[in-house]
């Protein structure tokens, strides 16, 4: 993309760092996710507070449609499809 050019994601024109970008399964976003919210609950006495409701609801999301629940598994497809 040029210089020039201004980014629009409904347009379909994203920048150049994501042309060769690859896409993550929901099983690897909850992977993080869950890190994540581990790492909120061990730094504050009330982990509720810490979390938006956009990330609560991200997390429900990816874990309710993850087809992979281990973390070893999820290492492994992604080796398999690599």
């Amino acid at each position: 993309m040029s210089g020039e050019e201004e980014e629009n994601a409904a347009e379909l024109k994203i920048g150049d760092e994501f042309l060769k970008a690859k896409c993550l399964m929901n099983c690897e976003v909850a992977v993080i996710l869950e890190h994540k919210f581990e790492q909120l609950q061990q730094m504050s006495d009330d982990p509720l507070n810490q979390v938006s409701q956009v990330f609560e609801k991200s997390l429900q999301y990816v874990k309710r449609f993850s087809r992979y629940k281990n973390p070893d598994a999820v290492r492994q497809v992604r080796e398999i499809l690599s």
